[in-house]
C-alpha cells in the first residue's frame, strides 16, 4: 500500500521531522480489503456467446448451478455496465475486432474469463479462419479449459477469478482438474499390477 509516514515536533525550535514507517498502516490495508471484497461480491457480467459452450454456460444460471450464490449473476447486455466478460467458445478472425470493441468499451476495472479450449487456444481449429485463442487480442485473467467444460469447471473458474479479484492478482490463472488424470492412471495401473502378475505367472 506504500509507505507511511508520521510527523512530530522537535521541542524549542518549531522544525517538524518527519518518520518513515516501514509497514502501512492498519487503516489502509483494512481498506484495500474491503475494496477487495466488495469488488469480489459485485461481478456485473458480459457473456460473449459464440458456440457449444454456451450450454453450459446457461446451466450456470440455472437452479441447480444457482450462479447468484457467488455475486455474479446479473448480466449486462452493454459493455459500458460490465465488468466480467465471458468469452465462451469459437471466435473467429472477423469476430476478434467486434470482441475488442467490446472490451475497450466495458468499464474499469474489468476482468475477462476464458470458456473453452477454443476460446483459450483454438480448440482443433486449427485454420486460417479461426483465432487462436483470445489472449492474441486482449488480456485474460482466468482459462477455462475443456471441449466443453462442465458447469462446475465454470464455477471453478469464477471463484478462481474471485480469490484474485479479492488479493488483486492480474496474473492469468487457469482451472486445475479437480482429479489429476496422471495420478488417475498410476492409481488404476497400481490395481491391475497384481492380476496382470497372476496373468504373467500362469502356464
Amino acid at each position: 500500500m506504500g509507505e507511511v509516514t508520521s510527523s512530530r515536533g522537535r521541542p524549542g525550535t518549531g522544525v517538524r521531522e518527519v518518520e518513515v514507517l516501514a509497514h502501512p498502516g492498519y487503516f489502509t490495508t483494512q481498506l484495500a480489503a474491503v475494496l477487495g471484497w466488495a469488488k469480489k461480491y459485485s461481478l456485473f457480467q458480459y457473456p460473449f456467446v459464440t458456440a457449444c459452450c454456451a450450454m453450459e454456460y446457461m446451466a450456470l444460471a440455472s437452479p441447480r448451478f444457482d450462479m447468484a450464490r457467488f455475486g455474479a449473476e446479473a448480466p449486462r447486455f452493454t459493455p459500458r455496465q460490465s465488468d466480467l466478460l465471458w468469452v465462451v467458445g469459437t471466435i473467429s478472425q472477423r469476430q476478434a475486432p467486434v470482441l475488442k470493441r467490446v472490451y475497450d468499451q466495458m468499464a474499469i476495472e474489468k476482468w475477462v474469463i476464458a470458456v473453452g479450449a477454443c476460446a483459450s487456444s483454438g480448440g482443433f481449429y486449427d485454420n486460417y479462419a479461426t483465432l487462436p485463442g483470445i489472449d492474441k487480442i486482449l488480456p485474460v485473467d482466468v482459462y477455462v479449459p475443456g471441449c466443453p467444460p462442465r458447469p462446475e469447471t465454470l464455477i471453478d473458474g469464477l471463484l478462481l477469478l474471485q480469490d484474485k479479484i479479492k488479493r488483486g492478482d492480474r496474473t492469468p490463472g487457469v482451472v486445475k482438474p479437480r482429479i489429476d488424470p496422471v495420478a488417475l492412471a498410476a492409481r488404476g495401473a497400481a490395481r491391475r499390477a497384481p492380476a496382470r502378475r497372476a496373468a504373467e505367472d500362469e502356464p
